[in-house]
């Protein structure tokens, strides 16, 4: 049982004997109500009040607290509560700050119960809390100032309406009353008399399982900051451990008044945990130890060295007591009688009386005469060593010779920094009296006097080995005892840590600190250190420091260095501190700061190792630092510092030096001296060496840093100890040992062997090869040192003991002994107490009758009082009782005829049965399965043997469940009826059998899996040999896994039959292999990759020599991967025998070859493309001569990566050794040849397929004949990319040697084939699919007959693409074998299925969908008039989508009432319109563009005359889809009213402009970019001059599509007005530029990403700009300080970023323990997550993890959804499925990676099914088709700064997007075009935005802190006006709710979701209490936000206002933007 708990089970037993019995009445709780002032908490299940702000703050525990909240469950909280099932069904401790006087799933609905809370000054609720607290805290000094009461009455649990009939009619009162002053706070639980009547909740998730959860009472202070990077639990205090103590909660208190429980809960000063309250002062019983809250003290503030009159010893236990006696006999040291002074009695009576219990006895001081702090030993009072530290309130007497004097606490000591000097020379430097303490400028001389020894005061081991650590022995000598670290461990004997482990330290800091002139307070702040003892880093971190202070501490690295000093890196000939000093000791330091001559203190206190065995240190600071200003960075040189060593002091003086860098002063240097000494318990009763008089320190790198926005001060230092004038990097100390660079594990000790060689081995209490170790549980084990009566706690690498419940340690501290709980008086006034080992008994008196709790006279009796099994079986049956059944599965006590618990108890659900004693407790050892024989209860008890190895580990199994259920599929070990292994063990879950030896160590060879005969274990095995090195490698690697499984993927060793390594080992999965010697090493130079013969590892070996520079460079790259995989597509340098780089070095990945030199440099002009013949590179370089134009071509291809990878699929021209063109070119990747002239210009007709032979470039060209129709066709085709790429996927028609169309065609990528004829038309009826015999097309054609209506209809469809290829998910109808339409048709894609006519046409009313019966086609139809032709027009548009959607985009004809054309016809999509004549066809010079007035189209026609040919060009590329479409993207030409070309031609896609002459043709040198002003076409031209290289380059590029497209994505060079390249070229997609010289190359170190500044390339040299630009890093972090409202809370991600901007390495979760590694562009290195405190792998001085080149970002659509939620979340867009409106977290998946972006807003295009979203690190908008494959498209990279919030105007096809860092509002078309600004005043930091699509109307919040608003307008600006202003905070979210036509917002500042009409009416609240949204959209009914508190995306139901789902990522972190994507568009999207 914890202290916390047995001391609360203590206090509730002993309180009943001396307090009346009587409980508090509700009448007597404090007063509660409306009428009291109180504010009444929302009716719900999981409500939180609002914030109740404190006039004043409080201390909880040592923590400050300015606000609380109330909530449902019965909790006050410090902060903001998550919800409810994050803590609910959860145990202490919490997360969160916690005062729980009844935690529980409690639901106030429907009017069941109230909650009620306020904070008052009220005079009369003061004192009743200031009396209460003086009864229950004697001695405490307090007068409250403010009061808090919370009060929850007759409030209900929650209840599934589903399992009972009705609700329950049990309800709880209670109330916890916070009282508290300026230093201190107490709390006050009150259960009145009728008050609890239910004990638990059920949890809502228990999966039918009748089980119920006891109520949670006391305090948890949540997470606190541990370390430097994490957090861990805070401590916690349980009042209640399970219901019989829920139960008692209102019998009986703590105060002396049943049901009034009083507890000291903060302290301003000191505070380390929960204090209850205790009536009557002290216990009686001896203190056992601590400083802090003793098992026999409630109040640590008062209750040692303090007066207790009314404190008397119990005569009766006087002579136990006598058993354990305090010093030994001596009777100067007995208790003091009755009202004596025991701080007195505690210490010697005179000062010639022998000394306490010590190990150094032998070395007595006097203090002086003014109170400083001790350079040497003090004498110490008779307390055991743990008790030497007081708190820090009460008075410490010391022995002054005669006389007496108070020490002050230490904050109050002045700092006295004492000078040691050296020892005389012919003294021993460790005698007592050989060196003199000088203490400011007073000397004081140690004693000289010899002390005489005797029997009589001989302090012995046997006396008082309890001194001890458990991790020593202790020895005798003649003067003394001495305590000795065990091996395996170190440290002075008091204080034994594990050898090699890392080490921590927490402790607290406080004292105050001027900077400059201003004081700063810091009141007991955390500090936590951690010490990787391998090497000798040490991180120290002090958290929560307030700002001016924390820039000025950063020089005081020597806060942090005392904890290098005593885990320092130990050199040959020294010892770290710790070895000398253990955990107990006082560090006194003076810092002077010049040339300010600032003084500053620092005492530093070690009290010992806690619980973990991590070492507590309480610094305290005090004194004037000078100011350094805020961002200011401190470098630290190294350095070494020398300490001298006395006998119990270490002193060194040194001076420093650092440099402070600020923006304001620059950079400035400054000095402090530090002067220190270090005092602790010296033991020189052993003889043996003392440690050398001088050691020095060097401290190799020194890192400090202030975090503003954690307000965390860290120092991380690596130190190495050594003899004084060594030089720890010196040749002599070259093992890796001494370095710190050995690849040991952190809990490890690197050896050092000879050389340069070492060994690892895992540290005491761990276990493994020293590579990796890992934890050894000594307590599963059986390696404990626990004794009877106790348990064994595991600790990393170490274990205690705690006593069993009924116990407590003895003197000995190490012994448990039974508790006599009868002191207390647990039993009835009328009862007598028999105590009994680890328990008692209570018995009524004679004439009474009862249980002994409750004893009742028998006169005049009737019915017996219930007795306790009777009140605990009816309690659970008490459903029984109003008519319901119990709770099934519940277990239900069985009482006898008298009451009593049956010996024998039976759970009537599981069939476990056991034996209990008479208060109903289990006897150990009597539980039996369901099936077997029941124990015989009546047999007395066996003596109880201790338990064996076996049983140990299978009751840690088997108990670790509350309910007593092994864990389902673990292992539990079976053991025989010795408790010892039985031989053969199987596993439950999984079926492996195996043997095992008496130890239960499985044995090798053994395992058998299920469904096998297992292993006969009686079988001796073969006498067993140890196991090897090889052999116990293999197995570690092979048994990590728990079920017996190797891990997959690891390289498992390879051992002979004798359990050598075999001489060659391969792994497995990669199939390297190589020779390894003796030890499993590796020998160098003998890996060989897959598939290559294996090197002879049976031949001897020569003399190893050391690696060369090649070695060293390829093994490096080799095994950057812990499990030995060489990294995939990285280049592997090539060494020969001699390890000298070969000549030839080739990447293996992309086949490149290329010459290097000695020092591995690539030497220029020697690289060669895969397939090429390779350089002679033994032949010398020939005089380098200018690069010629193929080889300037051919290196701007392969150069284009910054890898030096070739780019995939791209043609690399191929130079001859002259640098010429070779004759013949063939591209790589497709493999087609071709023949090119000298200027590497194809040569037409010689270019070949892939496999055909190649032309012969060398022969003489034949005259030339004109290229045939077919070889134009083909070339076409080839030759529309300018790279030389093939369009892949397009069909390349082929001709034969003539040039004339082969009869046979078939299209490369889809192998269709087809015959055609002389002109290359497709032969009807010839078309193959793949895979299908060709037809024979020599074939002489059967007489054809004329193609019917069908077949043209058919492969009209078929042919309507240029390059051969159908139209994906179009319609193509079905004809038979006579070519009529089949009279059933159906659609492939889409699965409709439908009726035709004779003419192909759709009967009305069969059209049927997928998965339903066709229609009988041949019944007839009734007679129906014939469709018109522009009903038949209108119908095939409209009829094309299965679900009755018009195409989008597709034109539809308009028909009047008699089917015929309306004369004006429109364009739904474009917004044309034109006339058209009876048949449909338009008429000419009739089309408006949208917005213009149409044409009256009954007005007569002019005579029309003939198309122009502008006419024509523009009606073909309007008219060339067969369904009526335009081309989208296509480039229409625009013609005058007279048909003619207009001179300013512009395509409305890309915004190119050009003028053109009448042909339409483009005239040199007018063409403009988008955004630029045209060219003035009127102009006439200058004559005209050639074209220059620029534009040659750009044109190529303009001009490679044939309908004038230019290629999306291409790089277009821009020239100047001569036709110069511009000096500053740009890309168009990315975004990026640089400077390019005369002939269009680019200048090195120019280029810039998008968004950064540009270099001026007009400056012959170019200049790094002024200022940084600002880093993603950075820029995300601004952000979302932005969004956290400029103070995020401590849960928050901010990311962390280094002075430059870059990531940090370490990336966490705010102040959390989730942290994780990242690279430099800020992305997580998988497989480092982790809730541990230190990762110091990701520390700075670690290189970075090795980057990859990035992928493609890919579109990867979710498949079979129709509804899904797009939502942001940073480098990524998720999508999440939606199954009705319930999000289906299963088929969630990433739809776009987008690294090194941050996608913030995000919108969606119902229409094209593309997804929108803004790029905050790129500042850019962009958009992606949702077609798997798509990649990103980037929109917009021009001015913008910090785009957030998006919407796409569907109807309109525009978007829209706010800018919050210029406050701005802009529009532009859906491609980019079009931008405009809307609003750029009256803006503060605008966020959200929607548009409404119906009615053309924009809606957007503005966080305007100081008036924040939500404001609308039309979407052409105008109308603007506030909707929304009042009662809103942050409004983040916005949304449009369609079914009401109402807009709704979720508020991060009011945490409410609302909704109100545009006008601003029927405004309403549809969730009240929200965590922290951020985006939100509305579907059926339900809204779905983003939420930042939760990171995950929840759901709320608009009718119900309740969360009704939530789906939580895998990755952790926030969640931005969400849309909602569908296959059609909704009705009213937006």
């Amino acid at each position: 049982m914890e202290r916390g708990v047995m001391l609360a089970v203590c206090l509730l037993c002993w309180s009943c004997s001396v307090c009346v019995v009587t409980a508090i009445k509700r009448a007597d709780m404090f007063p509660y109500g409306t009428l009291s002032g109180d504010l009444i908490l929302a009716e719900g299940d999981d409500e939180t009040s609002r914030v109740l702000s404190l006039p004043k703050p409080l201390y909880f525990y040592g923590s400050l607290f300015s606000q609380l909240y109330v909530a449902t469950n019965g909790i006050i909280s410090g902060q903001d509560l998550p919800m409810e099932k994050q803590y609910v069904d959860d145990g202490f401790p919490t997360d969160f700050p916690v005062v729980a006087p009844f935690l529980a799933d409690i639901d106030t609905s429907g009017g069941r119960g109230q909650i009620y809370y306020r904070v008052t000054e009220t005079p009369s609720v003061l004192n009743r809390v200031a009396q209460e607290v003086h009864r229950g805290f004697p001695d405490a000094k307090f007068t409250p100032t403010h009061v808090v009461v919370a009060t929850w009455e007759n409030v209900a649990a929650y209840e599934e309406q589903t399992r009972t009939a009705g609700p329950s009619n049990k309800v709880n009162t209670f109330q916890a009353v916070i009282g508290y002053d300026e230093t201190d706070s107490y709390v006050l639980f009150l259960y009145p008399e009728d008050g609890l009547n239910y004990f638990g909740t059920r949890p809502k998730e228990s999966y039918n399982v009748e089980i119920e959860l006891p109520a949670r009472v006391g305090f948890s202070r949540g997470e606190v900051t541990y370390l430097i990077f994490s957090r861990t639990e805070g401590p916690h205090y349980s009042v209640t451990s399970d219901e019989q103590s829920v139960k008692n909660l209102y019998q009986v208190g703590n105060t002396g008044i049943p049901g009034v429980w009083l507890f000291h809960t903060g302290n301003r000063y000191s505070f380390d945990n929960i204090v209850p309250a205790s009536i009557g002062g002290l216990l009686d019983t001896p203190p056992t130890g601590g400083h802090g809250l003793s098992l026999d003290s409630t109040t640590p503030e008062y209750g040692e060295f303090e007066e207790y009159p009314d404190n008397t010893f119990d005569s009766d236990n006087q002579e136990e007591e006598d058993d354990y006696p305090h010093t030994g006999g001596d009777p100067e040291f007995q208790p003091a009688p009755a009202g004596g002074d025991h701080s007195e009695s505690l210490q010697p009576a005179s000062p010639d009386a022998p000394s306490s219990p010590s190990e150094d006895s032998g070395n007595q001081l006097s203090y002086g005469s003014e109170d400083v702090p001790l350079t040497s030993e003090p004498r110490y009072n008779s307390e055991p060593a743990e008790r030497q530290y007081a708190p820090p309130n009460p008075p410490e007497r010391v022995p002054e010779g005669d006389a007496q004097r108070t020490l002050k606490r230490q904050p109050q000591v002045p700092l006295e920094v004492v000078d040691v000097y050296p020892s005389h020379r012919n003294e021993h430097p460790h005698s007592p009296g050989g060196h003199v303490v000088s203490v400011e400028g007073d000397d004081v001389d140690f004693d000289t006097g010899v002390i005489q020894y005797t029997t009589e005061n001989k302090e012995t081991c046997a006396r008082f080995q309890q001194q001890c650590s458990q991790n020593a022995f202790c020895s005798d000598y003649a003067t003394g005892f001495c305590c000795h670290c065990r091996p395996g461990f170190y440290g002075n004997g008091r204080h034994c840590l594990p050898e090699g482990a890392p080490q921590r330290v927490s402790g607290k800091v406080s004292g105050t600190v001027t900077v400059g002139s201003t004081p700063v307070e810091l009141n007991n702040i955390d500090l936590h250190a951690y010490i990787v003892v391998g090497d000798g880093r040490a991180y120290t971190a002090i958290s929560q420091v307030p700002e001016p202070v924390g820039w000025a501490l950063m020089p005081l690295a020597p806060i942090g260095e005392l904890f290098g000093w005593l885990f320092a890196l130990e050199l040959p000939n020294s010892q770290a501190g710790f070895k000398i000093t253990g955990a107990e000791f006082t560090r006194h330091a003076e810092v002077i700061f010049y040339p300010g001559n600032q003084r500053l203190s620092i005492v530093q206190t070690g009290h010992g190792l806690d619980d973990h065995n991590h070492l507590t240190v309480d610094t305290v600071v005090s004194g004037n630092v000078p100011f350094l200003p805020p961002g200011a960075e401190v470098t630290m040189d190294p350095f070494k510092e020398t300490y001298q060593y006395y006998p119990s002091v270490a002193t060194s003086s040194s001076v420093r030096e650092f440099s402070v860098v600020s923006a304001e002063r620059g950079s400035e240097s400054f000095s402090f001296q530090l002067k220190q000494n270090i005092t602790y318990r010296d033991c020189r009763h052993d003889n043996r060496a003392a440690v050398l008089e001088t050691l020095q320190i060097t401290m190799e790198r020194v890192f400090v840093m202030y975090v503003k926005e954690e307000r965390i001060l860290r120092y991380a230092i690596t130190n190495k100890i050594s003899p004084v004038r060594v030089d720890p990097t010196g040749p002599e100390l070259v093992n890796p040992c001494y370095a710190g660079n050995h690849d040991c594990d952190t809990t490890a000790q690197c050896i050092p062997l000879e050389g340069q060689v070492f060994q690892c081995q895992c540290a005491t209490g761990y276990r493994g090869d020293g590579h990796n170790c890992y934890d050894i549980n000594e307590c599963d084990e059986g390696l404990s040192s626990c004794g009877a009566h106790s348990q064994c706690v595991n600790l990393p690498g170490s274990h205690r003991c705690q006593c069993q419940s009924g116990y407590e340690f003895g003197f000995d501290g190490r012994t448990c002994v039974d508790i006599d709980e009868c002191s207390s008086t647990p039993c009835h006034i009328s009862a007598r107490c028999i105590n009994g080992l680890g328990s008692f008994l209570c018995q009524c008196q004679p004439g009474f009758y009862g249980d002994g709790f409750y004893c009742s006279q028998t006169e005049g009796q009737t019915v017996r009082p219930r007795s306790q099994c009777e009140q605990h079986r009816d309690r659970l049956q008490s459903g029984m009782e109003q008519g319901g059944p119990p709770s099934p599965g519940a277990f239900i006590p069985q009482c006898d005829s008298d009451g009593r618990y049956q010996p024998l108890q039976c759970h009537g659900s599981t069939g476990h049965c056991w034996c209990v004693d008479f208060r109903g407790q289990e006897r150990t050892g009597t539980r039996t399965p369901p099936g077997t024989a029941p124990k015989d209860c009546d047999r007395p008890d066996e003596p109880v043997r201790p338990k064996t190895h076996c049983e140990h580990h299978r009751d840690s199994v088997q108990t670790t469940s509350p309910g007593g259920y092994p864990i389902v599929g673990a292992h539990v070990p079976q053991c025989d009826a010795n408790g010892q292994y039985t031989p053969l063990q199987c596993h439950g879950s999984t079926g492996h059998c195996w043997c095992v030896d008496g130890n239960g160590q499985e044995r090798a060879g053994t395992r058998t899996p299920p469904g096998t005969t297992p292993t006969d274990c009686d079988k001796p095995d073969e006498p067993e040999r140890p196991k090897t090195h090889c052999e116990h490698h293999r197995d570690r690697v092979q048994t990590t896994s728990p079920d017996g499984y190797p891990v997959v993927g690891a390289y498992v060793p390879q051992c002979d039959a004798n359990g050598q390594y075999r001489s060659l080992q391969c792994h497995g999965s990669t199939g390297h292999c190589w020779c390894v010697d003796g030890r499993g090493q590796e020998r160098a130079g003998t890996r060989t990759p897959p598939g290559t013969p294996s090197v002879d590892c049976d031949r001897p070996g020569e003399p190893e020599r050391p690696k060369s520079h090649c070695e060293h460079h390829r093994d490096g790259v080799q095994t950057t991967s812990p499990e030995g995989y060489p990294i995939v597509g990285v280049y592997v340098p090539q060494c020969d025998t001699n390890g000298q780089y070969t000549p030839l070095q080739c990447h293996s990945s992309t086949g490149h070859c290329w010459c290097v030199d000695s020092r591995g440099q690539e030497r220029a002009g020697t690289r060669t493309s895969p397939g090429a013949p390779r350089t002679d590179c033994d032949k010398p370089d020939e005089p380098v001569r200018p690069k010629t134009h193929c080889e300037h071509h051919r290196e701007r291809a392969q150069t284009t990566s910054p890898e030096g990878y070739s780019i995939v699929g791209a043609y690399v021209p191929q130079c001859d050794a002259d640098g010429q063109y070779t004759s013949l070119q063939c591209h790589g990747s497709t493999g087609h040849c071709w023949c090119v002239d000298g200027r590497g210009q194809e040569r037409a007709g010689t270019r070949t397929s892939p496999g055909t032979p190649s032309v012969d470039c060398d022969k003489p060209d034949e005259p030339e004949r004109p290229k045939t129709y077919c070889e134009q066709h083909r070339d076409s085709v080839q030759t529309t990319s300018p790279e030389g790429y093939s369009i892949v996927g397009a069909y390349v028609p082929q001709c034969d040697a003539d040039g004339q169309y082969t009869s046979l065609q078939c299209h490369g990528s889809t192998g269709h084939c087809w015959c055609v004829d002389g002109r290359g038309q497709e032969r009807a009826g010839t078309r193959t699919s793949p895979g299908t015999p060709s037809v024979d097309c020599d074939k002489p054609d059967e007489p054809e007959r004329p193609k019917t209506y069908c077949e043209q209809h058919r492969d009209s469809v078929q042919t309507t693409s240029p390059e051969g290829y159908s139209i994906v998910g179009a319609y193509v109808p079905q004809c038979d074998a006579d070519g009529q339409y089949t009279s059933l048709q159906c659609h492939g894609s889409t699965g409709h299925c439908w009726c035709v006519d004779g003419r192909g046409q759709e009967r009305a009313g069969t059209r049927t969908p997928p998965g339903t019966p066709s229609v009988d086609c041949d019944k007839p139809v009734e007679p129906e008039r014939p469709k018109t032709h522009c009903e038949h027009h209108r119908d095939s548009v409209q009829t094309t989508s299965p679900e009755g959607y018009s195409i989008v985009g597709a034109y539809v004809p308009q028909c009047d009432a008699n089917g015929q054309y309306t004369p004006l016809q429109c364009h739904g999509s474009t917004g044309h319109c034109w006339c058209v004549d009876s048949r449909g066809q338009e008429r000419a010079g009739t089309r408006t563009p949208p917005g213009t007035q149409r044409k009256d189209c009954d007005r007569p026609d002019e005579p029309e005359r003939p198309k122009t040919h502008c006419e024509h060009h523009r009606h073909r590329a309007q008219t060339i889809s067969p369904e009526g479409y335009p081309i989208v993207g296509a480039y229409v030409p625009q013609c005058d009213a007279d048909g003619q070309y207009l001179p300013l031609q512009c395509h409305s896609s890309t915004g190119h402009c050009w003028c053109v002459d009448k042909r339409g043709q483009e005239r040199t040198g007018t063409r403009t970019l988008h955004g630029t002003q045209p060219k003035d076409c009127d102009r006439p031209d200058e004559p005209e001059r050639p074209k220059t290289h620029c534009e040659h380059h750009r044109d190529r590029v303009q001009t490679t599509s044939p309908e004038g497209y230019p290629i999306v994505g291409a790089y277009l060079p821009q020239c100047d007005a001569e036709g110069q390249y511009l000096p500053r070229q740009c890309h168009g997609s990315t975004g990026h530029c640089w400077c390019v010289d005369g002939r269009g190359q680019e200048r090195a170190g120019t280029r810039t990403r998008p968004g950064a500044p540009s270099v001026d390339c007009d400056r012959p040299v170019p200049v790094a700009p002024t200022q940084r630009p600002e880093s993603v890093c950075e820029r995300w972090r601004t952000s979302l300080i932005e969004h956290y409202g400029g103070k995020p809370d401590a849960q928050q991600y901010v990311p962390q970023c280094e002075p430059d901007g870059q990531f940090s390495p370490v990336q966490c979760y705010g102040e959390t323990t989730y942290c994780w590694c990242v690279d430099q562009d800020g992305r997580e290195v998988p497989g480092t997550r982790s809730h541990d405190v230190v990762k110091p792998a990701c520390l700075p001085s670690v290189a970075p993890p090795t980057v990859r080149p990035l992928p493609r970002p890919d579109v990867t659509p979710p498949t079979n959804t129709d509804i899904t939620l797009l939502y942001a979340q940073g480098q990524k867009i998720g999508a999440l499925p939606l199954n009705g409106t319930r999000l289906d977290a299963t088929r969630s998946k990433t739809l776009l990676t987008l690294h090194g972006s941050i996608v913030v807003g995000i919108a969606y295009d119902c229409k094209e099914n593309q997804v929108y979203w803004t790029d905050l690190s790129a500042r850019t908008i962009n958009r992606a088709s949702m077609a798997t494959g798509a990649e990103p498209e980037i929109l917009i990279n021009t001015n913008l700064v910090s785009p957030e919030g998006l919407a796409v105007d569907v109807k309109r096809r525009l978007m829209f997007w706010v800018d919050s860092n210029p406050d701005i509002i802009e529009s532009a078309n859906l491609d980019g075009s079009g931008r405009r600004t809307l609003f750029d005043t009256d803006l503060v930091n605008p966020r959200a935005i929607i548009v409404v699509s119906s009615t053309g109307t924009l809606y957007w919040t503005d966080w305007n802190r100081e008036a924040p608003k939500i404001e609308s307008s039309s979407v052409d600006g105008q109308n603007r006006r506030v909707v929304v202003s009042d009662g809103i905070g942050l409004p983040n979210a916005l949304t449009y709710d369609s079914s009401s036509g109402q807009v709704c917002w979720a508020d991060a500042g009011t945490k409410r979701l609302e909704c109100v009409s545009p006008d601003g009416s029927g405004r309403r609240v549809v969730h009240p209490s929200l965590n922290y949204p951020f985006s939100m959209v509305y579907y059926r009914n339900h809204f779905y936000y983003s939420d930042w508190r939760r990171d995950g995306v929840i759901a709320v139901n608009k009718d119900s206002s309740q969360i009704t789902d939530e789906y939580l990522p895998d990755q952790r972190s926030h969640l931005y933007g969400i849309a909602i994507a569908t296959t059609h568009c909704l009705s009213g999207s937006h």
